[in-house]
């Protein structure tokens, strides 16, 4: 789904900031602005993870918290206040705290402050891993409530990858195949809210997607209640990769036509729908995280030798 561009500037200065962690199979980068993934190759170095060129779309791999997609005008209403919130929230432009290291994984945190209590009312914590184990890199997100009032809030994964692949095949030939069948209506982004109207699945065959430019002239593919929980994403009988997310309830995906990326989406939440008004606790998608609690969100991406039954 579309994000504004993060200025280019700090992406650059950032990604020269990036921690590493790597494993015999895979290696990743990940810079303190956002807590973002901005670099995962392979064994022989190749990259799979979009490298941000701003002509089509500088982000990589943002996360999005405390929303997913806009809210109705850019705005969050509590308690008949109203504070600016910009598409997809606020963590993806912040500068988020190395708290741990080590040579396979990395955790980031991010806390409240006045900066983040302007946009959005609310004290939370949110800590974000990456760990790699040989081919899959997991990423895992926690979102702790030290408030006394429930914690509302969206969280959502937004990684590119690249289209094509480093594995020879045109982007024509990639593929995206679902776990399970996907008959259900899909939802479309309409100035980044979620429409109220729906169109029909266009996976072939139920599970198996063929991205196209024209696919993604009107935007992202929304799922609201997807069945499957990974999909996996390349050329029959070539190297790909395996995005798995079993706890999240919601799947976008997403490219600009002609661009060279595809982007994979877990999410918990989504945008406000068409025509939505009053208090963002009363927001569908939401989760309330008791005070005192919290709450978990991962995907991984696991690298396959071969990606296996691919075909339209």
């Amino acid at each position: 789904m579309s994000v504004e561009p993060t200025p280019n500037a700090a992406v650059a200065g950032d990604v020269e900031a990036a921690v590493s962690i790597a494993s015999d199979h895979l290696s990743a980068q990940v810079a303190p602005l956002g807590a973002e993934l901005v670099r995962l190759r392979d064994a022989q170095g190749r990259d799979l993870l979009w490298h941000g060129d701003a002509a089509f779309w500088s982000g990589r791999a943002p996360l999005l918290f405390p929303i997913v997609g806009r809210l109705p005008g850019d705005e969050l209403v509590h308690r008949g206040q109203r504070y600016k919130m910009l598409q997809h929230g606020l963590a993806r432009r912040r500068v988020f705290t190395l708290l741990e290291k080590t040579e396979s994984s990395a955790t980031f945190g991010l806390d409240a402050d006045a900066e983040t209590r302007a946009q959005y009312p609310f004290d939370f914590a949110l800590r974000v891993t990456y760990a790699l184990a040989e081919a899959t890199l997991l990423i895992t997100a926690t979102v702790s409530n030290p408030g006394a009032e429930p914690l509302p809030a969206s969280f959502g994964f937004h990684p590119a990858f690249l289209w094509p692949l480093p594995y020879g095949g045109s982007r024509a030939e990639h593929r995206l195949v679902f776990e399970k069948a996907e008959v259900a209506p899909i939802h479309r982004p309409v100035g980044g809210l979620l429409s109220a109207a729906t169109e029909p699945s266009p996976l072939i065959h139920g599970d198996v997607l063929e991205p196209t430019d024209a696919l993604f002239e009107r935007d992202a593919l929304i799922f609201t209640a997807p069945r499957s929980h990974h999909v996996r994403f390349g050329v029959a009988g070539l190297p790909g990769l395996e995005v798995a997310f079993p706890t999240m309830p919601q799947l976008g995906i997403w490219s600009k036509p002609g661009a060279p990326f595809l982007c994979i989406e877990p999410w918990h939440g989504y945008a406000s729908p068409e025509g939505a008004s009053g208090e963002f606790t009363d927001k569908p998608g939401l989760v309330h995280v008791p005070p005192g609690g919290t709450q978990g969100f991962a995907m991984s991406v696991r690298w396959l030798p071969d990606v296996g039954r691919i075909e339209a």
